[in-house]
């Protein structure tokens, strides 16, 4: 029977970890980290490695790990959310490369980092591969491959079909798109090795404790306030709840299953030796990784958006969801078919008006944020807790002259108007894989009006 929700499969192996204690009574910070997931304990832990003396406090709703950081499809990856091209306009060609070296620094930052403080995370570098499966996604893929051929820093590499299936075989595979900058991890295992770190170092660490305001200098709980000179949010797909922030980013629905533990001769069939993180060019895209147990967790969107910014609390999806991705396992993984779902489960990300994650800090004020990753934050929350650790104690560093620091958006448009949009986009992009994949055609002219809604 297939488990629903509990958070997350991430979790099933050792449950859901013990609480620590909430916060007691107002207190004072040099600097307050409103969420606990991985910007907020990244910040936590590279301020405390940069200055011992400081006292941070980091602030949870509920457990470190318990959003989309113990929820994720665990890929490391070196992505620039929302591409590269506009920063091009605003920052030119150099910075942007270099931010995406950056980001492929990162992947090896944190595999170093976790490796130095004893996390086992079931890390493997087996890179990323994209595949097409019609001939509009392979259209979209060459498109693609051009593209990042004007990026060698990027290290994308075009495969045929064949060099394709020696990665991977999947059903109906035309071509790949594969970049070295990825590693599969076990989010969960992250999160709480993460969170001890950080506590080991110093931090106070409360959870159970839902921040209601932030504030200049302010962070408002249910159990009393905490004064800060700085303080950080890092609550991105939850950020809605926050008093003032209901339209700043859209907490954006994402569902995963997890099958049992394949066996022998299946995974001969499929192959996937090298661990590569697996997505296609679908409009309503898929992602999936073989865990370290043997497994294939497989995600999508499902039902991508809850009226009013609504936020789940225990992971639970719907059937029609499971059923989804289930359907896709089979099509993608005929040799799985055979295979039970043994979880399934759903959490939020956070989507900026202009899909383009963000990280920056008000001097004046001490307001800082990190966030807004799309669904590419595993990697990116990394660079940017670095970089908020810069905005505080070295401005002017490389790190904080970035093209994603301090960037303005728009607020997203208030209710019915984003629920509705919301759903039609999802409602083309479904039609649009549907129409592509009957026919040998371009991409659907469905997909490129619902981009143009959607403000990708």
């Amino acid at each position: 029977m297939t488990v629903n929700g509990n958070i997350s499969f991430w979790y099933a192996a050792d449950g859901i970890p013990a609480p620590r204690p909430a916060l007691a009574q107002s207190t004072t910070a040099d600097i307050a980290i409103v969420g606990a997931g991985y910007t907020g304990l990244w910040t936590a832990y590279y301020l405390k490695q940069a200055r011992p003396e400081l006292d941070v406090a980091v602030l949870e709703s509920r457990f470190a790990g318990f959003g989309a950081s113990g929820r994720n499809g665990g890929w490391l990856t070196n992505s620039i959310t929302g591409g590269r091209d506009q920063y091009v306009k605003t920052h030119g060609r150099a910075v942007v490369g270099r931010f995406q070296q950056l980001l492929n620094e990162t992947v090896d930052e944190v595999i170093a980092v976790t490796c130095a403080e004893g996390i086992d995370a079931d890390f493997h570098k087996g890179g990323e591969l994209n595949v097409a499966r019609n001939h509009a996604q392979l259209q979209r893929l060459r498109a693609w491959a051009q593209e990042e051929a004007l990026w060698p820093e990027a290290g994308t590499q075009l495969l045929s079909a064949g060099g394709t299936a020696e990665r991977v075989k999947i059903a109906g595979a035309l071509g790949g798109l594969w970049q070295p900058h990825c590693a599969r991890i076990h989010p969960a295992k992250l999160a709480r090795g993460l969170a001890a770190a950080v506590v080991r170092l110093g931090v106070r660490l409360y959870e159970g404790t839902t921040v209601t305001e932030i504030a200049p200098g302010l962070a408002r709980t249910e159990h009393g306030d905490v004064t800060a000179r700085y303080v950080l949010r890092a609550t991105e797909g939850f950020t809605a709840n926050l008093k003032g922030a209901h339209r700043d980013w859209l907490p954006m629905n994402s569902s995963m299953i997890a099958t049992e533990p394949l066996p022998e001769a299946v995974w001969a069939d499929i192959g996937w030796e090298h661990r590569d993180t697996v997505g296609d060019l679908a409009h309503a895209y898929m992602y999936a990784q073989r865990t370290a147990d043997g497994r294939i967790a497989l995600g999508g969107r499902g039902v991508p958006y809850r009226f009013g910014s609504r936020t789940d609390t225990d992971g639970a999806t719907q059937q029609r969801t499971i059923e989804l991705l289930t359907g896709i396992l089979h099509d993608m993984f005929p040799a799985a078919r055979g295979a039970a779902v043994d979880h399934a489960w759903a959490g939020v990300l956070g989507v900026p008006r202009d899909w383009k994650a963000t990280v920056g800090l008000d001097p004046a004020t001490g307001l800082g944020w990190a966030g807004g990753y799309v669904g590419t934050g595993v990697a990116a929350t990394n660079l940017a807790a670095r970089t908020l650790r810069d905005l505080i104690l070295a401005p002017g560093s490389e790190l904080t002259i970035m093209p994603w620091v301090n960037r303005k958006v728009r607020r997203w448009e208030i209710e019915p108007l984003r629920w509705i949009a919301v759903q039609a986009m999802y409602k083309a992009y479904y039609a649009a894989d549907k129409a592509e994949n009957r026919r040998q055609g371009p991409t659907s002219l469905i997909a490129k009006a619902a981009d143009k809604v959607s403000g990708r």
